[in-house]
Parts: C-alpha cells; structure tokens; sequence
C-alpha cells in the first residue's frame, strides 16, 4: 500500500497578544520599507544616522550631495520637517504633507523607543511624492484650508496692529517731549510698563506707540478695560475657559486675554479697579508667565509684554489695603507720567489742529479753524478731562454750527464753566457807555488796552512762551515782538 503523502500544516497566528503584535509591527515595516520611496532615520540629538538609496534621489533638488548627511541636524538637510518634534513629544505622526524644495510628498513619521519606553530616535518615509496629482481632491481641500487659515491671520493681525506710533502723541512742549522720550527709550524693552496720569491724558494711545515702538510690533496688541467688565467675568476674561468648564459653556472653551497677547503686548487699563482677589492670580501669571484657564488642570506657557495704566494713585491704595504691594511693585518697573492738559498749554494749539483735522475726517465735514479770541478763551480753561473733554469741546462746536471759522462764541459754554474764560468774554461784549460820569475812551485807545489785555492773557496761558502766544493770538511772532514794550507803557 503506497504511502499517504504529508500535506504541511498551514501557519499559525501565535496564541500570546506579544508575540502577535511584534508579528503585526514587523509585518507593518516590512510592507512600509517595501513600499515606501524613501526613509531616513534620526537620533535624539535630531541628527541624521541613516538615509534609504531612495531618499538619496531627493538630495540633489535640496542642495545636498548624496553623502553629505550623516551626523547632520535634519532640520539642515530637509527643511520643513517635523522630525525633530516626534522626538521631542513622542507623537507619531502617521500622515503629513511636507513641502520644500524637492517638491510635495506625502509622509509619515514615528518614534523609535527602547527596551523603556524611551525614544531614542525617530523614522521618517516618504509614502508618496507629488501627491497633488494622485490625491488631488484631498490635495485641494488641504490648498482651501490653508488659504482660509492665512486671510483668517491677515485680518486678525489687521485688527491687533496698534493705532498710533510715538509721533501720534502730539506737542512739543518739554513735558511731552520727555513723555516721547521716555516712551521710546521703554520700547527697546520687555520690562513692565506703568502710564500714570489724570483721565483723558492719552494713556491708551501711548501704549499703542510703545507696542508699535517695540520688537513685538509684528504681534498682537490686545487691551482691557478693567472697570468695564464686570468683576465675576474679570478671570474668564484674563485666562479664558477651557471647554465645558461650566454649564452653557462653549464646547471649543474660549482663548483668555493672556493667550490672544501671546507673544505681543497686553494692554491692561484702570488696573486700579482690579479686585483684590484677581489681583494675586495676576501676580502669578506675571511672575510665571503661564496661565491656566477656568475648568482646566494644565498650564499654558505664554510670552507677554504687560503696559498698565491708571489714572488713580496706586501708592495711596497700597497703604490703604486697596492694592496688593507686592503687584504694585511687579507693575511699577517703567512707570511714565503723562502730564495734565493744563501743565502743557503750550501744546494746546497743535492739539486743537489734530483733533480738528480728525473730526473733520470722521464727520465728512470741511476743516474748521478757531478765531485767536476762541484760542485765548480755550487757553484759560483748566481742561480737568484733558485732550478727552478738549476734543468733546471741538466736536460739539463744530457740529452745531455751519460757520467754517469758530470763535469765542461758539465756546461760551466753556466759558460759563471757568470763571477766568468770563473775563475773556466780558471784554467781548461792547463796551459799556458811562452817561454823565467820564468822557469816553477814543477808539485807538480802547483798541490799544484791549491788545495788550490780550497779549498778557497769551503769555500767562502759554507760561511765557512767545511763539506760542503769537500762534495764539493770530500774529507773527515779530509783530508779538513790536507790541510787546508798550505792554508796560
């Protein structure tokens, strides 16, 4: 009887979980090494140990030769590659577009681990090159996504340019050119900025000139009102919430002030206002510079430029209980004191030209000059909401009127606010006739008093300054010059 022919027995999977997944893993690299048209391998100095013949061909379009690669950082020889974040995170990343001189490919990118667990390495394939024409719809999606992500930039980077330059705080008084000068010279800086001065001084605008001064110009330049937003919203508002923090949250959480100024300037105004109990949260995140948001257990690094201003007298608060010592001390590292309307009136008319040039802008409306008798009435007022109640001053006297040249008139509201303007507008009216008591004055001469009454009034509300006075009073300064002897005459 012949005998029965063996047949083989047919493979097995192993019965241990181990043992089939290293079946899985060595299969799954077989077929990759197969396949792929191109690998390299890097050690955890993010250097180059191996490249594949097929990754060789790439070299030439990146200005490499074929052997000059071992030992190099890969970032040197493949630019755009991600190589070194696998190794640094420990995240592979299985499918990624990478694109540089060589052209678009297709490509995956995992972590090399020991016996530990430890990475020691990553390895890199190309799966596919010019995959634009072998997976163009993903292709043209993945070209849509990136074209909306840009403009989405390009408008947010628009909308957090800063406003004004140094050159938009406008006077050349001493006061305001120590003020520009010190702006500037804080701009080269990272340190804390702290703006101090009375309500309408110009605060906010000098922090955009700061930003705009400084090597963080290209970022981001974000402000916050601190007593506009109510003190329940004050820490939402700062370090932002992480999704679902809380009941009607929103899913995604939401970017907190910090993290929008990330890397720019953050532009906290009314610190003073600031509650105690935020206070210390914002120390820590000074002193850190990391935030954590509302419902989340990790930290956020962030890189941060922090001008604050106010216009209450933190040292009075301090010894007070009202304000945390230690966050006056960490805020009060460049402090700039912006100067009173009223300690700089000889910035008045240059202020008066620019907010009328602006309102003009704003409102259609042609340019209105002021009269020297409005300027002289102007100059007498004390000005206790600054450049702010100035320009509400202007604008009001040039919407209500459609004369094209303002004059002390159209300001006797001002007037009736400050008791000295009341002198300016009683030498106004006509003057009047004492019947039966004294011979009139002659015109000439009533004319010669009311000149040199106006002349002492632009030298006191310009401190002395000549050139100042003439502009006010609408003369040369030479012919300020020629009246100036009979001033005592």
């Amino acid at each position: 009887m012949p005998d029965t022919p063996e047949f083989p027995t047919p493979p097995t999977l192993p019965a241990d979980a181990d043992a089939l997944l290293k079946l899985a893993a060595r299969s799954m690299f077989d077929t990759l090494a197969r396949t792929a048209m191109g690998m390299l391998v890097v050690d955890r100095s993010h250097r180059i140990v191996w490249i594949s013949e097929g990754y060789k061909r790439f070299l030439p379009a990146l200005g490499h030769a074929e052997d000059d690669f071992v030992g190099r950082l890969v970032e040197e020889v493949v630019p755009n590659t991600l190589m070194a974040h696998v190794i640094d995170s420990g995240q592979p990343m299985l499918v990624d577009l990478l694109t540089n001189q060589a052209g678009t490919f297709l490509v995956s990118r995992l972590p090399l681990r020991d016996e530990r667990g430890e990475v020691i390495g990553a390895m890199g394939m190309v799966l596919l090159d010019h995959p634009e024409t072998t997976m163009q719809p993903l292709i043209t999606k993945f070209s849509h996504l990136q074209r909306e992500l840009d403009d989405a930039r390009r408008q947010l980077a628009a909308q957090r340019r800063p406003k004004f330059t140094v050159a938009s705080f406008i006077g050349a008084s001493p006061q305001a050119m120590e003020v520009k000068r010190q702006a500037r010279r804080v701009a080269q800086t990272d340190s804390t900025v702290l703006l101090l001065g009375e309500t309408g001084t110009g605060k906010e605008l000098l922090a955009h000139a700061i930003h705009a001064a400084s090597t963080r110009a290209s970022r981001a330049f974000v402000g916050v009102n601190i007593a506009a937003v109510p003190d329940s919203l004050l820490e939402a508002e700062f370090f932002g919430v992480a999704p679902g923090a809380y009941t009607g949250a929103d899913r995604k959480g939401r970017d907190g002030k910090f993290k929008l100024a990330d890397g720019g300037t953050l532009f906290l105004d009314e610190i003073g206002d600031m509650p105690l109990a935020l206070q210390s949260k914002l120390l820590r995140v000074l002193q850190e510079q990391e935030v954590e948001p509302l419902g989340s257990n990790t930290v956020q690094r962030v890189d941060v430029r922090i001008i604050a201003a106010t216009s209450r007298d933190l040292p009075a608060m301090v010894a007070d209980g009202r304000f945390r010592a230690d966050l006056f001390y960490r805020l009060n590292v460049l402090p700039i004191r912006l100067p009173a309307l009223r300690e700089r009136m000889a910035d008045l008319e240059a202020l008066i030209e620019a907010l009328a040039d602006d309102i003009a802008r704003r409102s259609g409306l042609p340019h209105k000059s002021l009269e020297p008798d409005a300027l002289a009435l102007l100059a007498r007022h004390r000005w206790p909401g600054n450049i702010r109640e100035l320009r509400n001053v202007l604008e009001q006297a040039t919407l209500m009127t459609d004369d094209m040249t303002l004059s002390a008139r159209h300001f006797r509201h001002v007037a009736a606010q400050d008791s000295g303007g009341l002198a300016i507008e009683a030498a106004l009216e006509p003057l009047p006739v004492a019947v039966g008591i004294a011979t009139p004055k002659s015109l000439p001469q009533a004319i010669a008093e009311l000149e040199c009454r106006a002349i002492r009034e632009a030298l006191a509300a310009t401190g002395g300054n000549k050139l100042a006075a003439s502009r006010l009073l609408g003369i040369s300064r030479a012919t300020l010059y020629e009246k100036l002897p009979h001033l005592n005459g």
